[in-house]
């Protein structure tokens, strides 16, 4: 079992949630953030005063799936949030010790 965690633009959100429900992905978490990587945010004009943005608005999304999804559902993540420029976002995959599914009990790959 795996943890996936995208950080992305937040205007690419409905295509990628598309495209994982087409690949078999039920659920998932999705929570507005702010940051930067490489592109160190940008200058802005406000009534006529320069200020600088450093934290963008990005979406993260987190996704517990089972080891057999994990490739397809980066391919798709990568395929539906990428727009060929700076700042698309990042992907993380971090392994699950244990899952638990609070209603029935469940565990692990039963619980996802």
């Amino acid at each position: 079992m795996k943890l996936i965690t995208a950080v992305i633009k937040p205007f690419r959100l409905d295509e990628v949630r598309n495209a994982l429900a087409e690949v078999g992905v039920q659920g998932m978490t999705v929570t507005e953030v702010k940051g930067f990587g490489r592109q160190r945010g940008h200058t802005e004009l406000y009534r006529g005063a320069e200020y600088v943005v450093d934290f963008l608005p990005k979406v993260k999304i987190e996704l517990a799936i089972t080891d057999d999804l994990v490739e397809r559902v980066i391919e798709t993540i990568i395929e539906s949030a990428k727009t060929g420029k700076v700042g698309d976002g990042k992907i993380f995959v971090t392994d699950l010790g244990q899952v638990y599914r609070i209603r029935t009990g469940e565990i692990d790959d039963q619980a996802i």
